[in-house]
């Protein structure tokens, strides 16, 4: 792969990995819509690797506080802070690893990535997120995530497995509808996305380890380091621009792609 291949696929993922626009739904259309080979899903690992970073380094406060827990929770103390947000971290990630396991081995996964079913998805749960935006309430925080909300918010992200759904847009969805505020909402999408995608990112690469050389794990490396600064960045831009904005325009950005991609996809 040339260097300007694997830096447009860094900043794709890094851009969309936490925006509710579906990092994997632009991977799977960047080489269709640009004719040119598929990345490959060692480049896709490398990709999340790096995102996984970021996220960590942007909310290392909470992630700190998880991982303090651990002991504490495997003892069964679920009272103390951290103990319990590393709990329902775990039980909001059971449904994704469940489903992602059985659409992999079913083969539905790669039958699902392709433009008609990114541009319905697009579209459909922009609408989705839109009115769980304007019509959720805003009294939850944090503090208040519970063992329901958990389940209710992990089935929400094992929905996302649909290509074009967005991971981060599905569990944003999920925590509005539940009535938590934007950004702590968002806070919450952005944890789950850790134990996710160190989930899947190390399944891939148990899959991948037999068949990588040391030119591919070049190329990694360079998509990882990409992938990290630029998801660094959008995150650190999308938390800010909650404080005062909604997500309506990521639901016209969507909703404007995804009828693109069925015009493209029926004619």
């Amino acid at each position: 792969m040339s260097f300007f291949h694997l830096v447009l696929v860094a900043i794709i993922q890094g851009i969309t990995e936490f925006l509710p626009v579906s990092s994997s739904g632009h991977l799977i259309l960047l080489p269709i819509l640009l004719e040119i080979p598929d990345q490959g899903q060692v480049i896709d690992v490398a990709a999340h690797v790096g995102t996984l970073f970021a996220v960590i380094l942007y909310f290392r406060t909470d992630v700190a506080l998880a991982f303090r827990g651990l002991p504490a929770m495997l003892m069964g103390r679920l009272n103390e802070p951290g103990a319990k947000l590393c709990f329902l971290l775990a039980v909001a990630t059971v449904p994704v690893v469940i489903c992602g396991l059985l659409l992999k081995l079913s083969g539905i996964d790669d039958a699902m990535r392709n433009i008609t079913v990114i541009g319905w998805t697009m579209l459909l749960f922009g609408i989705v997120l839109y009115f769980a935006d304007q019509k959720g309430e805003t009294a939850k925080t944090q503090e208040n995530w519970s063992l329901r909300d958990a389940i209710i918010m992990g089935l929400w992200q094992a929905v996302a497995l649909i290509p074009g759904t967005s991971r981060s847009g599905a569990t944003i969805t999920g925590a509005r509808f539940l009535g938590y505020d934007r950004q702590d909402g968002a806070k919450l999408a952005m944890l789950m996305s850790i134990p996710t995608i160190i989930a899947s990112g190390t399944l891939s690469a148990i899959e991948l380890a037999a068949t990588a050389d040391a030119s591919v794990a070049a190329d990694g490396a360079v998509v990882a380091v990409f992938s990290f600064g630029t998801a660094l960045l959008a995150l650190s831009l999308m938390m800010r621009l909650l404080r005062s904005t909604s997500f309506t325009p990521y639901v016209i950005y969507r909703v404007a792609l995804g009828c693109v991609l069925l015009w493209i996809a029926y004619t």
